[in-house]
């Protein structure tokens, strides 16, 4: 499966201005959250990126890209209908090609040298199917996000054979719905915010808004995909850091800090200001 086409979301109305926040890098270089996120698809030997904006943005997200600005295509969300139509609004860029899906808030700290994108992409194309990243998340995190339950498959790569997709679930449902043998009490392996999916997902889309249908899900076109074809969800060696919660583009700065190169910089400062908390 070829995968040349990555797709941002960046339109919500609590997001669109998140991606445009400066961090300062694991270089220590003062960047945009969008280009640190356009970095790590290039990373991953892709080239066309699609950015999904509000109705006049796209001047500012031009300048935050900075050197990147050229490559990007932005499209436009006209209508504020949720993250799937987000979604299915990039369905002429994305055509009829598989495509990497990230939002627009969270940033991606890998643990090893390939990138968290790269890891996904050479996954899916491995496996040659959609595979959507999966981190497990305690209980108390699952009103963020969406989450899993299925069978572990290969154990070496952390792959899961995806069975139920539930958004957002309250802890009861997790427990009686999204069973992962193997896991932690407590845990369910939650999305990353970083998925490789196919067409089939844009098709999915395109029937469920053109029945009708309201409050339209990418969670309602994923468990249809998992009816419909081989869908994996892998534990990637990394961690997702969302800058879209309170205190969390500073939680997002200490882990980019605490893994780059003034990481004993950061420490001693940190050490300094605790102790200075505790006198």
């Amino acid at each position: 499966m070829e995968i040349r086409k990555a797709l941002i979301t960046a339109a919500g109305k609590n997001q669109r201005t998140l991606p445009l926040q400066s961090l300062v890098d694991r270089d220590g270089v003062t960047k945009a959250a969008l280009t640190i996120i356009i970095e790590e698809i290039l990373r991953a030997g892709i080239e066309r990126i699609g950015v999904v904006i509000s109705p006049g943005d796209e001047t500012a997200y031009r300048a935050a890209a900075g050197t990147h600005g050229e490559r990007l295509t932005f499209i436009e969300q006209t209508q504020p209908l949720g993250y799937a139509h987000a979604i299915h609004s990039a369905a002429e860029f994305c055509g009829d090609d598989a495509f990497l899906l990230l939002v627009g808030d969270h940033l991606y700290l890998s643990a090893t040298q390939k990138g968290c994108a790269q890891q996904l992409v050479e996954i899916a194309r491995a496996e040659n199917c959609a595979v959507s990243a999966v981190q497990s998340t305690h209980e108390s995190k699952l009103p963020y996000y969406g989450a899993v339950g299925g069978q572990l498959v290969n154990a070496a790569l952390r792959l899961y054979q995806v069975e139920a997709v539930l958004e957002k679930p309250t802890p009861t449902e997790a427990e009686q719905k999204l069973d992962v043998p193997g896991l932690r009490a407590g845990y369910y392996l939650c999305f990353f915010g970083m998925h490789v999916l196919t067409p089939t997902v844009q098709r999915n889309l395109s029937e469920l808004f053109e029945s009708g249908q309201t409050a339209v899900t990418l969670r309602t076109a994923l468990a249809s995909l998992a009816r419909q074809e081989r869908y994996l969800a892998c534990e990637l060696e990394g961690r997702r850091y969302d800058f879209g919660v309170r205190y969390g583009l500073l939680t997002a700065q200490l882990a980019l800090a605490l893994s780059g190169k003034d990481r004993d910089e950061v420490l001693s400062g940190l050490v300094e200001l605790l102790a200075t908390k505790l006198r």
